[in-house]
């Protein structure tokens, strides 16, 4: 609201400034009035997007948008079953492609990650394991949860660690087993879609050139 209160304002005292201009030349003519008062609707509608293109760069802030490499899910020493593993493997690619927060999604040992650049890689260690009941949580809400519990680490290729999380993914009520890994994958895309990213190294060279250059 300030933003376009500000750009009318701006508009309104230029045109302003134009017809008091005006007022002393109307001798000028008809053609030097048509004259005035097109870039008066000029300026008008220049301020505004001026403006708004000012506030979308600032929020961008020009950041180039990694590329992910999702690792295959690593089951700790809880005794995952391995159709658990393979299931939140399966969900994480699909529930972070549906952010729309990477560039590129791969596959773990995808050769076409080899030469991207600004690539992080999603590691993900199971913690905490709870089997659950399908047919005990039917019947009562208190017992039969499943529940997961993971460790998902973001880092780059040299393996330095840039984020680092805790996340959890259950059922408690109705749903199959396997649905406790649809939740933790969901709740991992959404943990990382709030958390703020770092520059790219190459982003920051830029940056760098730049302000040296000024």
């Amino acid at each position: 609201m300030k933003t376009n209160k500000g750009a009318s304002l701006a508009a309104t005292k230029t045109a302003f400034s134009l017809s008091t201009f005006y007022r002393p030349n109307k001798h000028c003519g008809p053609i030097a009035a048509l004259i005035l008062l097109l870039g008066a609707l000029q300026l008008q509608l220049f301020v505004p997007t001026a403006l708004a293109e000012s506030s979308t760069g600032g929020k961008s802030g020009g950041a180039q948008p990694w590329s992910l490499q999702v690792d295959r899910v690593d089951p700790g020493d809880v005794g995952l079953d391995p159709s658990f593993g393979a299931a939140i493997y399966e969900n994480l690619l699909e529930e972070l492609a549906k952010t729309g927060q990477f560039k590129q999604l791969f596959r773990s040992g995808d050769r076409n990650a080899n030469d991207v650049p600004g690539l992080l890689i999603l590691k993900t260690t199971v913690q905490k394991y709870t089997p659950g009941s399908e047919t005990r949580r039917a019947v009562t809400t208190v017992n039969g949860a499943t529940k997961l519990n993971v460790r998902i680490q973001l880092v780059t290729r040299e393996g330095q660690v840039v984020q680092e999380h805790v996340v959890d993914g259950n059922v408690r009520f109705i749903g199959g087993n396997l649905r406790a890994t649809h939740n933790l994958a969901h709740n991992v895309a959404a943990t990382l879609k709030r958390s703020t990213l770092p520059a790219q190294p190459a982003a920051l060279a830029d940056q760098e050139t730049g302000n040296m250059s000024k």
